[in-house]
């Protein structure tokens, strides 16, 4: 393969991860970082970025669909592809495809796709995330109960993670056998609680065994109460586990949002969007499961007002975080960028801009609009 020649991204702010450098210079070189230094002369050849703040690519672990399309509806490599590029435009440079509730040739088929795309080195995709289908019915909000079930044979040969990636499972953690989380964390799965109702008890015990994290914290879950913490209490005080979090300004409130966060042990809160088909193209609705989803006022909603995913991307999520959550900059990108890797084991080569990383990038405009991304320096 035709190595990259080295390219020089020059006349920016760059955040690191760690902090903002004023005035600097990246380069770049076979997909890595390979130096940062502060701009100036002899670099003829640069590219000038006009002073816009290079980030961290940002990774989202949830992502239904985008352009267009949903990945139920088309578990395949080619629409994998079309999603990533949906949300590339928006800043995303590594993200999971997220199959919600179905039937077991869908999981299949869903597995299969992604371990054909990485099979190709398909740019961004960084594994599977099967939200469901063992979950609580009495939690399902947009998925379809009749694809609610209790836990199939042969999940571990499913989500083995030989060729998938990262595999992510969501599951309540009160609708499976007792070691069932462990069994799957024993093959490499990352499990998160969520579309539960599960009592502090049964969260504690699925922390013992394996418990990576929760999905969309708040949301199809019963909320935290003087006397009854729940899951929603049991996420937030324990410091090891990882939070996802849909910051659209209408999944959860930003108070309660802004609570969470300080209550949460730091760098513990993820952003994710819960994408929908519609991120990324002009649509007033789409179908899930058999049911009209309308896109009105930046929700997805069906026909009884259920929120089914969302119409977020995530530089959305980062400017609201910043500007309905009133974090500063810094820590509204690591949470786009930084604290997903290290969920994801993946903050060895992604999640900063230091030498050794992955050219994963994106550059923002002052109002945190993209301006470009580079996957592995292209």
């Amino acid at each position: 393969m035709m190595q990259d020649m080295t390219q020089t991204l020059t006349n920016c702010r760059i955040f690191t991860g760690d902090e903002i450098l004023s005035d600097h210079s990246v380069r770049v070189a076979n997909g890595c970082v390979q130096d940062i230094t502060p701009s100036g002369a002899g670099q003829d050849g640069a590219i000038d970025l006009g002073g816009g703040l290079l980030a961290p690519g940002f990774i989202d672990c949830q992502v239904n669909g985008g352009g267009g399309v949903l990945f139920n509806d088309r578990p395949d490599m080619a629409a994998i592809e079309k999603i990533i590029a949906a949300h590339r435009r928006f800043g995303t440079t590594g993200l999971l495809p997220t199959l919600i509730s179905d039937d077991w040739d869908t999981m299949a088929a869903a597995r299969d796709g992604v371990r054909a795309g990485l099979q190709q080195g398909l740019p961004g995709l960084l594994g599977l995330h099967f939200e469901g289908p063992y979950l609580n019915p009495a939690k399902k909000g947009a998925h379809d109960n009749a694809l609610i079930r209790p836990v199939d044979c042969g999940i571990s040969d499913l989500f083995s993670l030989n060729d998938l990636g990262a595999v992510v499972v969501t599951l309540a953690p009160e609708m499976v056998p007792p070691g069932t989380i462990a069994q799957l964390v024993a093959t490499g799965v990352r499990v998160c609680a969520g579309h539960s109702a599960a009592d502090q008890g049964q969260i504690d015990a699925a922390i013992a065994e394996g418990l990576a994290g929760f999905t969309h914290l708040f949301n199809a879950m019963p909320p935290m109460e003087s006397r009854q913490p729940g899951i929603v209490g049991a996420a937030l005080a324990d410091p090891g586990t990882w939070c996802g979090i849909i910051v659209d300004g209408h999944h959860v409130h930003p108070t309660t949002l802004r609570v969470a966060v300080a209550a949460k042990a730091t760098g513990r809160m993820m952003l994710v969007t819960d994408a929908m088909p519609s991120v990324g193209v002009d649509a007033e609705s789409f179908r899930l499961s058999g049911q009209t989803v309308t896109v009105e006022g930046g929700r997805c909603v069906l026909a009884d007002g259920t929120l089914a995913g969302s119409n977020l991307d995530m530089a959305g999520a980062v400017r609201n975080t910043v500007a309905l959550l009133g974090l500063p900059l810094e820590e509204a990108l690591r949470m786009a960028s930084l604290y997903p890797a290290e969920f994801l084991g993946m903050d060895d080569r992604r999640g900063c801009i230091a030498p050794g990383y992955l050219a994963d990038l994106v550059l923002l405009d002052d109002e945190l609009n993209v301006q470009r991304t580079w996957i592995a320096g292209r």
